[in-house]
């Protein structure tokens, strides 16, 4: 019967691999590049996790989102956070029917995919109303507990802190996104290929690829992997080198302001799970950890003035902690 249930497993697993390729290809068909930037989001997804984008506008972030939530066949709801967003916007709020009994009405977060559009730009009053949403796939209106539909995950995207209009993100707030990613400016040929394709008025038709009960059990199926204690050791030991006491990294207690907490332990595991499968390997090894590190912990530690005056960023610095593994 174990057997049985191993077989079946792998073979989930194998579908997996092939789904992701058959994902990368529709998804190519409207982003040109930022093939890294895709597979991290995917790992994501199917890690249950959340994602915060990072970059200048006019890069594709929104429609990175959008495509996604159509090739996988979920709901989408899209909410441009704005100075004058409240929290009732997102979430939704009760009111008084015709029968004179109050009724609550949802709010755009009721989606599997919610895109949180330059999340940034609204006070932390607001942004504070995505925290239970996060974790506990749920929001409370007076008193009263709505469970979010699943799979259900928070894609945001942000600009630059450096912009005008911005508010920085609570900790608390970046802690629950399980990765971080930066995107860059695309190459020149990337560049050329993107104006080809979007200057012509060309319409591209999407095949979706899963729907919502394949990837909920994928997503069980990736906390079954198994995973050797020195991995274990290796993801927390990694951590433990961001933060300032005795088992901090010299490096750390001379460029950090904090470190990250054990949220960041789980991520790394989690993720380097889910790299290892969509690799073709049914365990995670250190490569897989460390091909998440830095989408887990750039978010998790905060340089101090002596970092920036000499350059360091936190991605230099995750990058420096794993050299010293």
């Amino acid at each position: 019967m174990q057997e049985k249930q191993a077989l079946e497993e792998v073979e989930l697993l194998d579908s997996l691999v092939n789904k992701c390729r058959l994902l990368k290809k529709e998804i190519a068909k409207v982003i040109i590049g930022q093939e890294d930037i895709i597979q991290q989001v995917l790992i994501s997804i199917f890690s249950s996790g959340h994602c915060l984008l990072v970059g200048v506008p006019g890069l594709a972030k929104t429609l990175l989102v959008n495509t996604i939530s159509r090739t996988l066949g979920l709901s989408y709801n899209r909410i441009q956070f704005t100075p004058d967003l409240m929290p009732s916007d997102i979430i939704g709020s009760e009111i008084l029917n015709k029968d004179r009994e109050f009724e609550f009405i949802k709010g755009p977060l009721f989606a599997n995919i919610v895109l949180a559009d330059e999340i940034n730009r609204t006070p932390p009053k607001t942004q504070a109303a995505l925290l239970e949403a996060m974790q506990e796939h749920s929001a409370t209106v007076n008193g009263k507990i709505h469970k979010l539909q699943e799979p259900f995950f928070v894609l945001a995207t942000q600009n630059p802190i450096e912009q005008e209009g911005t508010y920085p993100l609570p900790e608390a707030q970046l802690d629950r996104f399980m990765f971080m990613l930066w995107l860059d400016y695309p190459s020149f040929d990337q560049e050329v290929e993107i104006l080809k394709n979007t200057t012509v008025g060309r319409n591209v038709e999407l095949n979706t690829i899963m729907n919502s009960e394949e990837i909920i059990s994928l997503q069980k199926l990736i906390k079954k992997v198994p995973v050797s204690d020195n991995i274990y050791r290796y993801a927390v030991s990694l951590v433990e080198k961001t933060r300032l006491n005795e088992n901090g990294s010299k490096l750390a207690k001379e460029y950090l302001s904090w470190g990250a907490g054990p949220r960041a332990s789980q991520y790394l595991v989690t993720g380097a799970k889910c790299n290892a499968v969509l690799n073709g390997k049914y365990s995670p090894d250190i490569e897989d950890v460390n091909a998440v590190a830095v989408a887990v912990l750039r978010h998790r530690i905060i340089p101090n003035y002596t970092a920036q005056a000499n350059g360091m960023t936190s991605k230099s610095i995750v990058e420096e902690l794993i050299k010293e593994q």
